[in-house]
């Protein structure tokens, strides 16, 4: 397959704004497939990353929304800025400490929201929303390209060592862009600080678990995903395709939700018309077209031929090896961060997975679309789970408690 070379933070950033100027609700394009859910995890509401490469998240904020509801807390809305603005300040300690040789961008990886929340606590949406800068959408393209320039003139000072006040100057500019950080606010008529607020949640963040799957470690071993956004080196359990797909479907089928990294730069993405397929160039449903000429085809010109399709599309057999050779020749990239909260089948009882996207309401599903089977498992980088959601045997495997 074919793709579009741009960095994963740009994607999110493009498809967000691409998101926002879609058709009206009156005008939202027809759909070739007919849904019917098999399990739909409660989820709340549809967010909107606006114009900023924060799809991480708003992603694992969403995922762990979902797992205050499914144990009984309630509606939370959670800040995403609040992660996003803290995780500015430890990339900035792992750029520095890198002598400037490490990831320093808006992007950042599913175990990111966890560990700023071990590190600094939660708060609501409405005790901190990070627009400080006058907008009432995200816009980090300048905040991002300030703090890149400050940190550039940190590591190439000349005074030949770090003065100790590095941090609290980037500190500063994090505050004018995003808001001073609260040592304690009032939220529901009680007084919290952010980390008593994360302690009443109920949440472990030890339990969440990540999972992968390519060849080149050794399965049932853990590594560091070697993508941009891991800036933290967060380590993945590496599984088998199969054994990714049955965690998946063993979460929603016992009612966990599924933090999902993905590639979506793929010609089947299609969010506005709310799927996401891997076509095969084999497909009967388009044999009158220039199918026969796919491969050669630009990734605009196979998108919008998948766009016209009616009915729904053959698809490729994902194989193990087919996920590595993406992988490794940067045909999956780590583009974009979401939820998947349930499972469908279309008309034909091919299998899909129902996803919770950051772009707003303004697509075919009001902000969610559905992944085929095949888009999963080719185009997943890594999925993030309630340890209890992982198949028993599996868990017991790896040894986790």
């Amino acid at each position: 397959m074919k793709k579009f070379f741009v960095t994963a933070a740009a994607l999110c950033m493009a498809f967000s704004l691409g998101a926002q100027t879609s058709t009206p609700a009156e005008e939202k394009p027809a759909n070739p497939y007919q849904f019917t859910m098999i399990y739909d995890v409660p989820a709340t509401s549809i967010k909107d990353q606006a114009s900023s490469g924060t799809c991480w998240s708003f992603a694992s904020c969403a995922f762990l929304e979902s797992e205050l509801l499914r144990m009984g807390k309630g509606d939370y809305d959670l800040s995403e800025m609040w992660i996003a603005r803290h995780a500015y300040l430890e990339k900035a300690k792992k750029y520095a400490r890198m002598h400037g040789k490490a990831e320093y961008s808006q992007g950042g990886a599913t175990h990111d929201v966890m560990n700023m929340i071990r590190l600094y606590g939660i708060v609501p949406e409405e005790v901190y929303t990070g627009l400080q800068y006058g907008t009432d959408k995200h816009l980090h393209s300048e905040v991002e390209a300030v703090l890149k320039g400050y940190m550039k003139g940190v590591i190439s000072n000349a005074n030949g060592k770090l003065t100790p006040v590095w941090a609290d100057g980037l500190n500063g500019i994090l505050d004018a862009y995003f808001g001073e950080v609260p040592e304690t606010f009032v939220y529901n008529g009680k007084e919290y600080t952010p980390q008593s607020f994360a302690e009443e949640l109920g949440l472990n963040m030890d339990d969440y678990v990540s999972f992968t799957s390519f060849t080149h470690h050794p399965f049932y071993t853990q590594f560091a995903m070697e993508v941009p956004d891991n800036w933290a080196w967060g380590l993945s359990w590496n599984v088998p395709m199969d054994e990714l797909m049955r965690i998946i479907d063993n979460a929603l089928e016992n009612g966990y939700t599924v933090d999902w990294a993905s590639d979506v730069s793929e010609p089947g993405f299609q969010y506005s018309k709310g799927f996401a397929v891997i076509p095969s160039a084999t497909s009967e449903t388009m044999k009158d077209s220039e199918w026969a000429k796919w491969e050669s085809l630009s990734p605009r010109s196979q998108s919008s031929m998948i766009a016209k399709a009616t009915e729904p599309l053959d698809e490729v057999t994902v194989t193990q090896e087919m996920r590595q050779e993406a992988f490794d020749n940067y045909q999956t990239t780590d583009d974009h961060g979401m939820l998947i909260t349930g499972m469908a089948k279309d008309q034909n009882g091919k299998i899909f997975y129902k996803v919770k996207n950051s772009w707003d309401v303004s697509n075919l599903y009001d902000g969610y679309f559905y992944a085929s089977k095949p888009f999963v498992e080719y185009k997943t980088l890594n999925i993030l789970v309630h340890k209890n959601a992982v198949p028993k045997d599996l868990r017991k495997k790896l040894g986790i408690k």
